[in-house]
């Protein structure tokens, strides 16, 4: 089955394995691969809504994988116990919403082999959640979707002390060094962001001064980064 290109970049990461839990898994089609493929031999197929279930246990009856793939509902990693799965994808929500599930059962994630997150919205504060908390970055993928940048981490439990300029929360440290053959336009792309949003601010209050202030040295640092590629 063809995933789309945020999917199969997500997948892509996965190593061969025991058993991996999706969670958001909504179709089910990441679980359907990996299985097919035989990168994992079982998964678990999660989410918290009665109508992606519904689908995903017909695509799972309709690829011959009911005995492989169970599906399960309820609220992020709280429809696993210990030892379910050795590996997770959390993927298609917010960067919030993910540091969210992680934090509720650090039990867990402590237990994986790796995470695999993948936001929508907000990656920065997910980066900067990860950064914070000292967790081990041991893969990263960036991709385009439908026109829209996707960042795809990789990341096991871990209590590393990190010293990273904060622009890294916004752009990735790994694929910035490794100068991944998208890195240059994603950084031309978020510098056009922040300048749109800073030519929208007319005010002069303390506050949008201090947000423009703000912007200045994010746009700084984007143009030193596109001088180091």
């Amino acid at each position: 089955m063809e995933l789309s290109v945020r999917m199969e970049k997500t997948a892509s990461l996965v190593e061969p394995c025991r058993c991996v839990a999706d969670i958001g898994t909504d179709h089910a089609y990441i679980p359907i691969y990996l299985v097919k493929k035989g990168i994992c031999g079982r998964a678990i197929a999660s989410d918290i809504n009665k109508g992606p279930i519904r689908k995903a246990e017909r695509n799972i009856g309709l690829h011959g994988l009911s005995d492989k793939i169970e599906c399960r509902i309820g609220p992020g990693l709280n429809t696993l116990k210990s030892g379910d799965a050795d590996v997770a994808i959390i993927a298609g929500m917010g960067g919030n919403l993910i540091r969210d599930i992680i934090e509720e059962r650090l039990d867990l994630f402590r237990e994986f082999s790796y995470v695999i997150l993948q936001p929508v919205q907000n990656p920065e504060v997910l980066r900067e959640y990860i950064y914070r908390k000292g967790y081990e970055i041991i893969g990263e993928e960036l991709c385009i979707d439908e026109n829209k940048y996707y960042e795809i981490i990789k990341i096991r439990f871990g209590e590393k002390k990190y010293e990273v300029d904060d622009i890294f929360f916004e752009i990735s440290e790994k694929l910035f060094r490794e100068k991944h053959p998208m890195i240059k336009d994603f950084i031309l792309h978020k510098h056009e962001k922040y300048s749109k949003i800073m030519g929208k601010i007319q005010d002069e209050t303390e506050l949008a001064l201090e947000r423009k202030k703000e912007l200045e040295k994010k746009l700084r640092k984007l143009e030193e980064m596109l001088g180091c590629l």
